[in-house]
């Protein structure tokens, strides 16, 4: 089945992941985050690096260790997370970034371009703190 958006699994661990650390009362370690998300706990240890290396969290070593937030969540947005996986996004006026349409008129209606647009300001409206159980 097709769909119009489409998350690569980094950013969709990236994400969730925040928000589990986000949520948790104490350091949450690689092994509860795979086994929540249903994904390889290799991959998810490799996202919460990147992470971590990007200022969002502190990482801990050893059988008590984990992860905790650097930053306070209100702090963090999920347009943050995001870029911090997939690397900035660019809005432009072509999907496909041709400075030359071919036609008159794209035939998109520049409806990529809004997309984006409406995108990127909720993902830099919500921030973590909105997923936390109070």
């Amino acid at each position: 089945m097709a769909h119009v958006i489409q998350f690569s699994e980094a950013a969709f661990i990236a994400l969730h992941g925040m928000v589990i650390v986000a949520r948790a009362k104490e350091q949450t370690n690689v092994i509860k985050i795979s086994d929540m998300l249903k994904s390889s706990k290799h991959h998810v240890a490799k996202v919460m690096q990147r992470l971590v290396k990007d200022g969002f969290l502190n990482s801990h070593r050893g059988p008590t260790g984990g992860f905790e937030l650097k930053k306070e969540p209100k702090d963090i947005s999920l347009l943050d997370i995001y870029e911090s996986i997939e690397g900035k996004i660019e809005i432009g006026d072509c999907p496909l970034d041709n400075p030359v349409c071919p036609f008159d008129n794209c035939i998109f209606s520049n409806v990529t371009k809004r997309l984006t647009e409406e995108f990127v300001y909720y993902m830099k409206e919500e921030t973590l703190d909105k997923f936390i159980d109070n």
